[in-house]
């Protein structure tokens, strides 16, 4: 991988290969040493310009764990609030020569104009409305973690699809992996012609008990304009997945963070159903996969001075330290 910008640019062996490294990385986050040499001396760039916790926290802990040099750079506090364009502010920081640049940005588009401005390794850490491909990725690692392939399985993703970034990565990504989706949710938060993506719709729950896996989406309140439902209190009584909507095998996963009592009723978030702290977890490794794949895969070539004779002990099976 050059760029990380959206998962269409993934066929199925992209996405098992990152799965593979996580994997690797798992067994490096078991030891005592938790670092692997492979990314030192190197930069990686952390520019957010929405609020994260998840995405921006996992990402950072992923590179000082490849033991990369971070620059974590958030719009509130920087040259942002003062004006200076995106482009201006990608300028600034590429006199620095960092190695990739992992961003997030209200517009979507954004991460891929970037690409074009630097020299770095871009990863889309969400843009609008748009994609989030690395929450796919976790996602479709944690799911094939805990119930194995994909191909054949029912996912159901439940909610505001309008508003999410997650829901339109993990289709592609589902499908690219040989699941079956359906989306459902009140027709005000299903997007016109979704099924073209090559997934079906519904409106209510009636079918829900058919699902291998129930994806709730959070109600993105900062980003509706207009009441696209008539209250919280009605959609979590039309839509919120609860106990008594839950077969016994169905797992429940959500990107968070979580509206409780809305998307999800509390026994289910702490219930044995859920992934969601799988979900975290896998964040970590994925994401360590992903940097490694764009900076240290075949198609970069690593710089002399990350590359050292002798074997350590701290990098994880098949990867010179």
């Amino acid at each position: 991988m050059r760029h990380l910008l959206s998962v269409d640019d993934l066929d199925r062996a992209d996405i098992e290969r990152v799965c593979d490294r996580a994997r690797s990385f798992a067994e490096v986050g078991r030891r005592d040493i938790k670092k692997v040499p492979t990314l030192r001396g190197r930069t990686v760039v952390s520019l957010f310009y929405e609020a994260s916790t998840r995405t921006a926290s996992s990402f950072e802990l992923a590179a000082k764990r490849l033991s990369a040099d971070v620059v974590s750079v958030k719009s509130a506090g920087s040259s942002v609030d003062k004006g200076e364009s995106l482009r201006d502010t990608i300028a600034t920081l590429s006199a620095y020569e960092p190695e990739a640049i992992v961003i997030r940005s209200p517009e979507a588009g954004a991460a891929a104009l970037v690409a074009g401005w630097t020299e770095a390794a871009v990863v889309n850490a969400g843009d609008g409305k748009h994609e989030h491909p690395s929450q796919a990725l976790l996602d479709v690692y944690t799911l094939i973690d805990h119930v194995g392939p994909l191909d054949g399985k029912r996912i159901w993703i439940v909610g505001d699809v309008a508003h999410s970034r997650v829901a339109r990565s993990c289709i592609r990504a589902f499908l690219t992996m040989g699941a079956e989706i359906t989306v459902a949710g009140p027709p005000t938060l299903i997007p016109r012609g979704i099924e073209a993506l090559g997934c079906d719709v519904a409106y209510d729950l009636d079918g829900l008990g058919e699902a291998d896996v129930v994806y709730a989406l959070r109600m993105q309140r900062e980003r509706m304009r207009q009441a696209f439902v008539p209250s919280l209190r009605e959609y979590a009584v039309n839509y919120q997945i609860d106990a008594r909507r839950l077969g016994p095998r169905q797992l429940v996963m959500h990107p968070g963070p979580v509206n409780r009592g809305v998307e999800l009723a509390a026994d289910v978030i702490d219930g044995p159903a859920s992934l969601i702290t799988a979900q975290v977890a896998s964040g970590l490794l994925v994401r360590m996969a992903i940097l490694y794949e764009i900076l240290a895969g075949g198609e970069r070539p690593r710089p002399l001075s990350t590359v050292r004779p002798e074997a350590s002990e701290d990098a994880p099976i098949g990867e010179p330290a």
